[in-house]
């Protein structure tokens, strides 16, 4: 349907002429329009059945109408006011009463013609009056006067060979110095300037930008004393500092000038454009998690001794990003690391009741509900790149986002937790950190530290449940919300989300969880047990089914906690199980002891037998000396008493005489005399009348019948 003030557009014409319906005649089935963009457009007819069908067609289309704005009058000038109210006195006067004489051609020169000499101006005045009327929507407000395109503004100047820009101002001799004219060569020097001089990490000022581009564009170079020096031109051939910052705001590029100047982390963090909000890119709690750590800005002291200060503790916080609550928390002294990433993860899917009864904290269900998966957790590439990761992805279906570095503000809900548990602990607690500098004179506040680690973890739960129950007050609340006039605390948001939004939540066995956590490894099967880690384990299931007499398979997997490597596991093909396997009594010096202790001992017990290689080498080498000497020595001597008579079937017969005598002789040497003075070589009497002998005798009466038969064997082979 055709209504007056309509615009159209023509589709298949080249310049998409452009039409405005002024009125519509019902009675004669004929219309009149204007064609817009044209200097003087003036009424045309046409059948309506005609324009009707070519919209039918496609042929012309609707079109917004191109000079429709809204322009509010305390914007306007006092001189287009008056301009536009003038000309619309004469609108009034005269189309209402003569509108079919000026939509009809024959007779409309001779209608301006009259108006025109009763108000006393020209004819074409009058025909532009109209035409800006009818073109322009025939409201008051199209008669207003086009001032903003005076000037020609955001337009270049076509430059000639005269200066162009206001005049120079005379100098002290009586001179001006016209300066030159802002070419497209100038231009680019210019340009090129800025990001040659400008755009820098030392962060040059705009000044130093413009000196820098004279130095190198404008100035002459010369050597005087084995120095280069620069001559820069007169001001009448070079732009000066007003036109060099003129085009510098013509080609200015925030982020371009803020990525070079400093970096695009720093504009991604600080400058980026903030359109949306964290919970546009969640649908209900659960979809997303963010965690992170912080070091907390507070020194704690040893439970068993509080006179021992043992640092800052970390604080991990899992937060749920559609309502804000924390789901999760853990304090200790890992990380940031996987460690303390993994502990925090427990605590999300742990019983919150349960967990505060650890700390002496008695609440209700009510107060902390969530225990439960995410669909998506946020966190840090650094603790949440690794095996365990994939075992979250593939094994409990969570996706793992990982922000880029130094970009904490795609984490902004749990940073921002971090920020109030800061600045809580900083006025309400001793041994907080004050202020990031000491004065000298100042006190150490570090020796103020009270607070143990477990009290620490007690008063950061009280916290969290203070929050779980504080208003948001930027929190965008959804129309539901509001209808169903909830307070945006953030358990109300999660218990509300549960109950009207999608169901992200998920409950997990909390033994299964930790398995998907637990880092992973491989051990070998042999007779001697389960070997992992330098350490040997066995089980039930292993010793049931004989896996150390024969072995189906030399591998294993198995999951470990490498705080304490007292058992390893073995987990069910079903996922759901798992066989604890015991460490073995041949490593239990390795008892309770950290993975990082027992590769520290075992790297040190590599490197001791390594520095004792040198010295065994040497050994090895003495001893086969020795051998070879006594051999050879033995060789000697039994040349010297072999006897070429005896036969080779003599000497055979003879072994087991020679050996019988040989042990008597033997036995002899390895008698055991108790109460004999082995350095005098003189034998206690205990009989005090034994008859002392020379020395002779007493040798004699020593042989036993055996050595006597040896030394006659040795004087007949004449050995003395």
């Amino acid at each position: 349907m055709i209504l007056e003030n309509m615009t159209l557009q023509y589709t298949n014409k080249e310049n998409g002429e452009k039409l405005r319906i002024l009125y519509i005649d019902h009675e004669s089935m004929y219309l009149y329009y204007v064609i817009m963009g044209m200097t003087m457009c003036m009424p045309k007819k046409e059948l309506i059945d005609k324009l009707e069908e070519e919209i039918a067609t496609g042929v012309l289309i609707k079109i917004a109408d191109p000079f429709l704005n809204n322009i509010d009058e305390k914007d306007l000038s006092e001189n287009a006011r008056y301009k536009r109210d003038q000309q619309w006195e004469i609108i009034k006067k005269y189309w209402d009463s003569d509108k079919e004489a000026f939509l009809e051609k024959k007779g409309r020169e001779k209608l301006f013609k009259e108006i025109a000499d009763k108000e006393n101006t020209s004819r074409v005045s009058i025909k532009r009056i109209f035409n800006r009327f009818w073109e322009r929507g025939m409201t008051k407000n199209a008669l207003l006067p086009d001032y903003k395109n005076s000037g020609a503004k955001g337009k270049e100047r076509n430059l000639k060979s005269k200066k162009v820009g206001r005049p120079k101002k005379v100098d002290y001799i009586g001179e001006v110095q016209e300066g030159i004219n802002i070419t497209e060569d100038i231009k680019k020097i210019i340009n090129l300037s800025i990001d040659k001089f400008y755009r820098k990490k030392e962060k040059p000022t705009i000044k130093a930008a413009y000196n820098s581009m004279l130095k190198e564009f404008f100035s002459d170079r010369y050597v005087e004393n084995g120095e280069i020096k620069y001559n820069v031109w007169s001001k009448a051939r070079i732009p000066s500092y007003r036109q060099f910052y003129y085009w510098f705001k013509n080609y200015e590029d925030i982020q371009k000038d803020i990525i070079f100047r400093g970096s695009k982390k720093e504009y991604e963090l600080k400058h980026r454009p903030i359109l949306g909000t964290t919970a546009m890119e969640t649908d209900g709690p659960g979809t997303r998690f963010q965690i992170d750590a912080t070091v907390a800005d507070i020194y704690i002291v040893s439970s068993l001794n509080r006179n021992r200060i043992i640092g800052r503790p970390i604080v991990y916080m899992v937060i749920d990003v559609y309502s804000r609550l924390v789901t999760g928390i853990y304090t200790g002294l890992e990380g940031p690391s996987w460690m303390g990433a993994m502990m925090t993860l427990d605590n999300m899917i742990a019983d919150k009741v349960e967990f505060c009864k650890e700390y002496d904290i008695h609440i209700t269900k009510e107060q902390w509900t969530c225990k439960h998966l995410p669909e998506i957790i946020i966190a840090d590439r650094g603790e949440f790149e690794g095996y365990s990761v994939e075992n979250l992805i593939n094994n409990l279906n969570i996706k793992i986002e990982n922000t880029p570095p130094y970009r904490g503000d795609l984490k902004g809900i749990v940073e921002r937790s971090f920020r109030t548990v800061n600045e809580k602990l900083k006025h309400k607690t001793p041994g907080a950190i004050q202020k990031e500098f000491r004065e000298r004179g100042d006190r150490d506040y570090r020796l103020d530290a009270t607070l143990t680690l477990e009290e620490f973890t007690q008063i950061l739960i009280k916290m969290v449940l203070h929050h779980n129950h504080k208003i948001i007050t930027n929190y965008n609340m959804d129309k539901e919300m509001i209808s169903d006039e909830l307070t945006p605390t953030p358990i109300n948001l999660w218990d509300w989300g549960i109950k009207n939004k999608k169901g992200r939540l998920r409950v997990i066995d909390r033994d299964i969880m930790k398995l998907n956590l637990l880092p992973r490894g491989k051990a070998s099967i042999s007779r001697a047990g389960l070997k992992f880690k330098k350490l040997f384990y066995s089980s039930q299931k292993a010793i049931e089914e004989q896996w150390f007499v024969k072995a189906k398979q030399r591998w294993v997997d198995v999951v470990y906690d490498p705080r304490n490597m007292n058992d390893i596991y073995i987990l069910h093909e079903d996922g759901k199980g798992y066989e604890v396997c015991h460490l073995l009594e041949k490593s239990l010096q390795y008892k309770d002891c950290r993975l990082e202790e027992i590769i520290f001992q075992e790297e040190l017990k590599e490197e001791l037998i390594e520095w004792e290689k040198d010295k065994q080498n040497q050994l090895n080498i003495d001893l086969d000396k020795e051998i070879e000497d006594l051999v050879k020595k033995a060789n000697k001597e039994k040349k010297d008493t072999i006897v070429e008579t005896n036969s080779k079937s003599k000497k055979l017969k003879g072994i087991k005489e020679n050996r019988t005598l040989e042990k008597e002789i033997n036995r002899k040497k390895e008698a055991f005399e108790i109460g004999r003075d082995e350095k005098e070589g003189i034998v206690k009497a205990f009989n005090k009348e034994a008859v002392e002998e020379d020395e002779e005798e007493k040798d004699i009466r020593r042989l036993t019948l055996m050595e006597k038969i040896k030394r006659k064997r040795d004087e007949k082979l004449g050995k003395k």
